[in-house]
Formats: structure tokens, C-alpha cells, sequence
């Protein structure tokens, strides 16, 4: 009875013992099995830190994630952080859902080394930071120096006159070209940027709703990639391409110039030499600027978290200096803390191209009207169609643009009569 009334006794000792330790949660929805092994990695770190407490990483597949973490939140099952993608911040911050990190980036030893960028996107959000970037996934151009030397182009295009002249010059040799076109799936980046670099601006609608995408600029800047297409400044069948085409296109020398995220990185210095390539700011339109397009991602602090504070130095872990730089390392984002100029992963030329776009006024980062529920189908199926019917020559750019421009305007001034 003795040792019986001793075990019990150490029994409730240890469930106190359990009951008194910490769960955060951690909602993670941009998955892959290496993304989530860095994540545990970092996260580790932080456990050891706080002896007691708990993480417990949910990993949403990134296909049904949003729809995943819309019935969590509305069953009432919220977590205590989480990776926020830009597309759904205006929705969770403008529903209360989200805390202000502002009170704790005011004494963080770490705001001040965060970039200019990062804090202003971060404030999207009726000017407060309800989300902390990790990372920028923003479009920059890689250029090949060996093809250029052949060609004789001197430099690398800063504008887009000079981007035709050298793609000219480059497509003269024999089974070369000058532009990875992504004419297939996830095309509509390029189209954005050269429409709204010609056109001088990214704005997507004027004040009723209308859209800007059939307006002289931007149908100036779409004729010009049609443009590109039809002289054979691009290969015929990248009419078709997506994101491994363009980049083996690039790596293999097919083609001279490729506009991509730093993820393409990953493939491409695996295969060329550093020396071989560079990195630069997109080219400008005739306005002198460039709008190449961005996207990030964060992380949040869900407004209902009973552990605010442990929840805030696990953000901490993971955007500090080395955590971030850990985390961007692996998933091919570009960190945002001015230091990471300085770590040898990210000293090379070709990083340095990134850091110099981020740093030029000239160079608008655009983010793309997402938040409207017809954009999904805008991307990935209308534009992909229209667009390779406007290559083809089955349509022409205006009547390309004008079918953008009246689903655009319907979408947006239905989003408009919401509000």
C-alpha cells in the first residue's frame, strides 16, 4: 500500500510537472520536407533556450493551405505563430486575427539592422507590423557573360532598348538566344514587369475600379514581349516554357538572359561557374524605372496566443540574425537583415545583385493585386491562354490587353462594392 500510495504520488508530481511546461504552436504553410527539417532545426534552438516550453510545428502542403488554416482558424483552433504568406495578411490583419509586433520591435536589438524593406512590408497593414518578413522572393536579372563576350555585348542591359540591341546581338549566333521567355505556366511575371516598366508605373486600377492593363503604356510593354517572341529573340517553343525550362534554358546557354527569383540560384551554380554569370537590376522603361515583381513571406503572431511573450521570442529565433540567415540559406529567399550582405553565402556577385535592387529607388518592388478572388484563375489559366495566343498571333497584344483589363476591372470593382 505504501510503495502503491509513492507511485501515485510521483505519478501526479510529473503530470504537474507536464501540465506546468509551455506549447506554442507553429503553423507552417510554405512546406517542403527541407523547409520543415530547417524549421525544427531553428526551432530546437529555442527549446533549449526555454527550458520548458514546447513547439509544435503543423505543416500545411502549401496547395491546401489556405483553405487548411481558414477551418482551423474558424474551429477555433488558433495558433501561436505562424508563416504568413503577403496574400493572406490583409485578410487576418484586417479581421483582428494578428498582433501588433510593434511594441516588441521597438526595443529589439535587431529592428534597426532590418532592411527599409523589410519593416515597410512588414507594415502593410494600416501602416503596423503584423507581420515580420523572413524573406523576399524578388525578380532580378541573371545574364551570361561568356554569351555576351561572344556577342559582343560590353555590359549588361540597365535598360530595355539596350535588353533588345544585346538580345539582338546574341540571337545572331548559331542556336542562340537572347531571352528565356516564360510563355507557359507562371508566365504573368513578365508580362507585369515590362507592361508596368514601359507604361512607367504598377498601378493596377485607377480609383473606380477600371483597370489600367489596356491603357497605351501597358499595351506598349506587352507588344514589346510579343515583339520579342515574334524577331526569334526568344526560342520558338518557349512559348510553352515554365519555371525548369527557363532555367535549364539559361544554364545550358540556350538563351542569354533569364528574370528570376534567387531561387533559380539553387540550379544554376550548380551547374555554371560563378565567373560565367551575373546578376542585375531589371531593366528600366523610359520613365527610368523598373517594377520587377516581389513577393515574401513572414512570420505572425495570432492575436488569441495566451503566450505572447514566449510567442515573441520564438519570432525572435527565427528572424534573428542567424536564424534568418539559416532559414534563407535553405529555402532561397533573400533575408532581410543588412548584415547578410556581409555573410560569405551571400557576398557573391550574384547576390549583390538583389541587395543593389533592393537598394535602387528607381526600382519599384510590385506586389500583384492577390487579393482578389478571380486572380487565381486570372494567373494560372486566362493569361497563360491569352498569352500564347498573342505570341502565336492568334490575337493581337490590344485585344490581349483588353481582355485583361475587362476581367481585371469586373474582379476588382466587385472587390470595390465589398468594402
Amino acid at each position: 500500500m505504501k510503495k502503491l500510495l509513492i507511485a501515485t504520488f510521483a505519478t501526479v508530481l510529473m503530470s504537474g510537472a507536464a501540465l506546468a511546461d509551455t506549447t506554442l504552436k507553429l503553423v507552417e504553410v510554405i512546406t517542403s520536407p527541407e523547409r520543415t527539417e530547417t524549421l525544427k532545426s531553428i526551432v530546437s534552438k529555442f527549446e533549449a533556450a526555454n527550458p520548458g516550453t514546447k513547439v509544435e510545428v503543423i505543416s500545411l502542403p502549401w496547395g491546401e493551405a489556405f483553405q487548411k488554416f481558414a477551418t482551423m482558424v474558424s474551429a477555433g483552433e488558433i495558433p501561436d505563430v505562424m508563416e504568413m504568406p503577403d496574400t493572406w495578411l490583409s485578410l487576418y490583419a484586417n479581421n483582428g486575427l494578428l498582433e501588433s509586433l510593434e511594441p516588441h520591435l521597438a526595443k529589439w536589438e535587431h529592428t534597426s539592422g532590418l532592411t527599409d524593406r523589410a519593416l515597410e512590408l512588414g507594415r502593410d497593414v494600416n501602416n503596423t507590423a503584423y507581420m515580420l518578413p523572413y524573406g523576399f522572393y524578388l525578380r532580378a536579372m541573371f545574364y551570361n557573360k561568356k554569351l555576351f563576350q561572344e556577342a559582343g555585348v560590353t555590359e549588361p542591359p540597365k535598360t530595355m532598348d539596350e535588353f533588345v540591341a544585346a538580345s539582338e546581338k546574341v540571337s545572331k549566333l548559331p542556336g542562340k538566344y537572347g531571352y528565356c521567355l516564360r510563355g507557359g505556366p507562371g508566365g504573368l511575371n513578365g508580362w507585369i514587369m515590362f507592361g508596368a516598366s514601359m507604361a512607367g508605373s504598377n498601378k493596377f486600377f485607377n480609383e473606380d475600379g477600371t483597370s489600367t492593363m489596356n491603357s497605351e503604356g501597358w499595351v506598349k510593354g506587352l507588344t514589346w514581349v510579343v515583339d520579342l517572341y515574334k524577331k526569334g529573340l526568344a526560342p520558338k517553343d518557349s512559348v510553352n516554357w515554365g519555371f525548369n525550362e527557363i532555367v535549364a534554358g539559361f544554364y545550358t546557354g540556350t538563351c542569354a538572359m533569364l528574370d528570376q527569383d534567387p531561387d533559380a540560384l539553387i540550379a544554376i551554380a550548380e551547374r555554371m561557374k560563378p565567373e560565367d554569370y551575373g546578376v542585375t537590376t531589371m531593366p528600366k522603361g523610359p520613365s527610368g524605372k523598373t517594377f520587377p515583381t516581389i513577393g515574401y513571406a513572414g512570420w505572425s503572431m495570432m492575436a488569441a496566443s495566451q503566450n505572447k511573450d514566449l510567442s515573441w521570442k520564438l519570432i525572435e529565433t527565427l528572424e534573428g540574425p542567424e536564424g534568418n540567415i539559416e532559414w534563407n540559406k535553405r529555402t532561397g529567399a533573400l533575408p532581410v537583415h543588412k548584415s547578410a550582405e556581409k555573410d560569405p553565402f551571400y557576398a557573391s556577385e550574384q547576390f549583390k545583385g538583389w541587395f543593389a535592387e533592393l537598394e535602387d529607388k528607381n526600382a519599384v518592388p510590385t506586389v500583384m493585386p492577390t487579393y482578389l478572388e478571380e486572380f487565381a484563375f486570372f494567373k494560372d489559366s486566362m493569361v497563360i491562354k491569352t498569352s500564347q495566343q498573342a505570341l502565336l498571333g492568334d490575337i493581337t497584344p490590344e485585344e490581349m490587353a483588353n481582355q485583361w483589363a475587362d476581367y481585371l476591372t469586373k474582379a476588382q470593382q466587385k472587390y470595390l462594392a465589398k468594402k
